[in-house]
Formats: C-alpha cells, structure tokens, sequence
C-alpha cells in the first residue's frame, strides 16, 4: 500500500475490527485515488462511510418484528432527541455505531472523543438516558414514539453516568447557563443504557428526512460534494457563503453543494423546525439551481462548539459529503445569563481543520461576506481595502421588522422566505 494512502486512514487501528475496516478503506480509497479522486470511495464512486461501512439497522420483517417486541420486559417512551437518535442509529448517520455506546465506549469517546478499539474518531456520545430502575443488563426494550414502535434495544450495559465529567469533556464547561449542560443535566434521566439497537419504522414527521442511502443516490460520483450545516433559514448572506464555497481552492471543478440543516431540537428560541422547513423548501423552488442540493437531517443540537463540529463533519460523512462548509462560532452557544460566548470565534473552525484529514474530509471555512451599497456582497476584506460603504440589519430589527409589517430589504433576506417568517409570526401572536 502507498505512502499516501496510509496517511488517509485513521491513526490509532488496532485490533480485528480495525484490520478489517482498515483492508475495506484500502481497497476502497485504492479505487478513488487510481481515478484521480482526492478522497476514499465505495463501490458508487461516493466518499467511504466513517468507519467503511454505512450500517443499516432496519428489521423489515414483520414476524421478526413481533418476535423481538415479544423478547421485551420493558418499553420506554422516547424523547423528540432520543427519537432523533433511534432513526440516526437506524440509517448508518451514526455509522459505525450498531446501537446506542455502552459504557465503556461512552467512557472512551467522552474522555478521548474516539470509539476504543478502532480509535475513529467521534465528536460526542450518543447515549439513550432512563429513570427506570427496573430495567437491568441483559433486558430488552422496546422503544416507542408518539404511538410508534421505533425499535428495540438489548441492554448491555447500564450506569449512572458521571455527568459533571461529561459536559467539562464534551462541552469544555459544567456550567448550567450552557443549552447543552442544562440538556445533560435536567432533561436526560438518572441511568444511560447502551446496546445493539433493532430499528423497525423512522419517527413521522411533517417534513421528511432523507437516509443518508438516499441522499448519496442523489449526489454526483467522484465529485466534490461541499455541506452547508445551519439550524436557522437561509438568508441573503447564508447563500453567498456555500455557493462561493464551491469556488473555494481545495473544491474541484464540477462539485455541488448539499443544503442539509438540522431539523430536531436545537436551542428553545430557535425558530421551530417545521418553520424553518418551510422557508427551505420555497427557497428551494425559488432557486432552482441544479447545483444546490437539499435535504433534512434529524439531529439534535448540543452547542457543543468544536465537539459537535467533528460530529457534524463524520455525520455529513455518512451522508456523502467531502467538503464540510463550518461558520464562525459554529454550534456555539451563550451565557443564558450574561451572554458571554463560550467559545471562541474560530474555535470549532480551528479544530475542524486540525482534524479533517483524519476523517479523510475537507474544511472549507466560511467566507465573512458583507453588503455593500457600491459592489454588493463582497468579502469583509475588500469591503475594508477599497472603502466601500457596508450596510447591516441585526438580528434583532429584522425580528422587529418581521412582527410590525415593514419591509425587508431583498439584499438581506429573500423574498419567499420572509413571506413564511411572517405567517408563522402572525401565527404565533
């Protein structure tokens, strides 16, 4: 095997399980790089799945189905970020995961964000949380939602997590005025129960969400694919940023962009996902652009900063993407208290970088665009070396504007997408 094919691969395999995904990403980055394709591929000629394999955990047969919802002593109603977690597990979005970690894995990835064994690397830990005392190792559960039988999971493990460990690894802080600490330690219950996970129907939603299976049949071949992340709707500014992306050096002739926000939970005054929706989808229409791709992921924010960028990043991965777009201040998250950041600015963009090549990805930071009166959206640079004059709209007028009726200047927001902000905000009084 050539030099630069090692130089691919993970650093830390060892162990069967990572020989064999090590001769799976041989072979399939042998084929990508003899046909000039800068990174790992499978057999489609899409970018190798985290770990080799996109895993599957559908159990389409009925009779199996009852079989195993009969092997239950236990079932479990799922929160909206459990479900968003059953149906990642289920498609390969989690991949290689086949359940939720047990603890010594959940050990591991909070303590050196990697899977033990392999040594992939993993951003953050995807546990399922339980008050249920009864439950006991070896038990199996099954696993509802709003009247849904999502699956069932054989526990293998159960403890009661070191939460204040958790949220200082995995958030860098064990503050409550953090989203994602209050979420650690008020919304998840007492025990974490791991194990393999049985996956029988996806959470139904109003909007859909694609398999990463089906968001790779929809993307090019040996091309480029650069992933633009948000959990907010698409303005003018946004849309400058991923379409100059594909024009960005490490990006090859040809690439596309996949549009793909995060539709579960994210903070509680975020707009809510089936809004968000919606202005996706008109701008979709209004766009038209055979370059931009879109589709919906249902994943839970953290606010993790730079963890949750890694786990944005293999996630996207799984779905076929190359290239990952990541914003300043990606996923980051302020003080509920005194609004103080805490991360910085080019936190998540620095480690992104720092670790991209070991999840044979690329970054693609955001470009600082602004609007100018004389040349339009230009960089934040040439707006500052030739002078020209850079109009602004805060975050809180436009809101203000939204709710009195005034107009909305088009270089700031498109024109589709305000109409559904609106309806939603007269909704809403």
């Amino acid at each position: 095997m050539n030099r630069s094919l090692q130089q691919l691969l993970p650093r830390a395999f060892s162990g069967a399980l990572g020989k064999t995904l090590f001769a799976a990403a041989a072979t399939s980055a042998s084929r990508g790089l003899a046909t000039g394709v800068p990174f790992q591929t499978d057999a489609t000629g899409h970018i190798l799945p985290h770990g080799g394999e996109l895993k599957n955990l559908f159990v389409k047969d009925a009779a199996k189905q009852q079989e195993l919802i009969a092997s239950c002593k236990h079932q479990q109603e799922c929160s909206d970020r459990n479900a968003c977690d059953v149906e990642l597990l289920t498609v390969g979005g989690f991949s290689p995961l086949t359940g939720f970690m047990n603890v010594d894995v959940y050990d591991h990835v909070v303590k050196n964000m990697r899977l033990p064994g392999s040594g992939l690397i993993f951003g953050l830990p995807v546990v399922l949380d339980t008050n249920d005392d009864t439950v006991k190792e070896g038990d199996r559960v099954l696993l509802k939602y709003h009247g849904q039988n999502l699956g069932v999971l054989e526990v293998e493990s159960k403890w009661v997590p070191n939460k204040a460990r958790e949220v200082k690894e995995c958030y860098r802080t064990s503050s409550l005025e953090h989203p994602g600490v209050q979420m650690v330690a008020q919304e998840r219950g007492k025990y974490y129960i791991g194990g393999k996970l049985w996956g029988f129907e996806l959470p139904k939603r109003v909007f859909p969400c694609a398999t990463p299976a089906e968001v790779r049949a929809l993307l090019p071949a040996k091309q480029d694919v650069v992933v633009f992340q948000c959990r907010n709707p698409v303005h003018r500014a946004h849309y400058e940023l991923f379409t100059r992306a594909l024009h960005a050096p490490n990006v090859r002739a040809g690439a596309v962009c996949l549009v793909h926000p995060t539709c579960g939970p994210t903070q509680d005054d975020d707009i809510p996902g089936i809004v968000r929706y919606h202005t996706y989808e008109v701008l979709k229409a209004e766009l038209n652009n055979p370059n931009i791709k879109w589709a919906y992921l249902p994943y839970s924010m953290h606010m993790a900063g730079p963890r949750e960028a890694i786990q944005h990043m293999l996630i996207r991965k799984n779905y076929g993407c190359t290239h990952f777009i990541v914003g300043r201040d990606m996923a980051g998250s302020k003080s509920c208290l005194s609004g103080e950041d805490f991360y910085g600015i080019y936190d998540a963009q620095n480690f992104a970088k720092e670790h991209a090549a070991e999840l044979g990805m690329q970054t693609v930071p955001s470009a600082d665009v602004v609007y100018t009166q004389e040349q339009g959206y230009v960089t934040a640079d040439v707006a500052k070396k030739e002078g020209l004059h850079v109009k602004k709209l805060s975050g809180t007028k436009f809101r203000q504007m939204l709710r009195s009726g005034e107009d909305i200047p088009e270089w700031f927001a498109f024109k589709s997408v305000v109409n559904v902000l609106r309806e939603h905000t007269q909704q809403s009084k």
